[in-house]
C-alpha cells in the first residue's frame, strides 16, 4: 500500500471513530435517566425509562423521618386517603410522561410536598442538567433545575441510620 493511501486510509478511520464518538455524547447527552437532586436538595429522583414514557421515582429524602412521628416521610398532603399514608420514598412521581423531541417529555408530575399533580414538562437541560416545568391549567407555571448526582446508598436512603 502506498503512503498516501495508508494516509488516506488512517485519515478515514479515526474520523469515523470521532464521529462514533460525538454521536454517542450526543445521546448520552439527551439521556434524562439517572439520578437527580432537585433544586432546593430535598429530593433524589430517580429517572428511567418506562414503557414509552419516564418514570421518576423518590429514592432519597434529606429529611427522611417525620420529626413529629419519629417514623419515615409518608404522602400526608395527599387528599386520597389510601395514598396519604404510604411512604414518600418510592412515589413514581412522573405519570404519563411521553416523548415530545429528542430532549423534551411531556405528562404530569405529581407534588409530595402539596399533594397535586401538574402537567409537566421535563427538558434534558445539559449532560448533568434537567429542567423540570409544572403548570396549573397552562397558565400558572413554574419550574426548577435538578442536578445529576451519583447513585444513592443504603446509608443515603436510610439517613445513615
Amino acid at each position: 500500500m502506498s503512503r498516501s493511501k495508508l494516509l488516506l486510509a488512517m485519515t478515514a478511520f479515526f474520523l469515523s471513530l470521532f464521529l462514533s464518538f460525538g454521536q454517542v455524547w450526543a445521546e448520552g447527552a439527551n439521556d434524562p435517566t439517572g439520578i437527580w437532586l432537585t433544586q432546593a436538595g430535598g429530593a433524589k429522583i430517580r429517572v428511567n425509562h418506562c414503557g414509552a414514557g419516564l418514570c421518576g421515582t423518590i429514592v432519597w429524602l434529606k429529611v427522611p423521618i417525620d420529626p413529629a412521628t419519629g417514623k419515615p416521610q409518608i404522602d400526608d398532603k395527599n387528599a386520597n386517603p389510601a395514598l396519604a399514608k404510604r411512604p414518600v420514598i418510592g412515589i413514581n412521581i412522573f405519570k404519563a410522561m411521553k416523548s415530545v423531541t429528542n430532549n423534551k417529555w411531556s405528562g404530569v408530575i405529581y407534588n409530595a410536598d402539596d399533594g397535586k399533580t401538574y402537567s409537566s414538562d421535563v427538558i434534558v437541560a445539559g449532560p448533568r442538567k434537567l429542567e423540570v416545568r409544572g403548570c396549573v391549567m397552562g397558565i400558572l407555571c413554574g419550574g426548577e433545575t435538578w442536578t445529576k448526582v451519583g447513585e444513592v446508598t443504603l446509608a443515603d436512603a436510610t439517613g445513615g441510620l
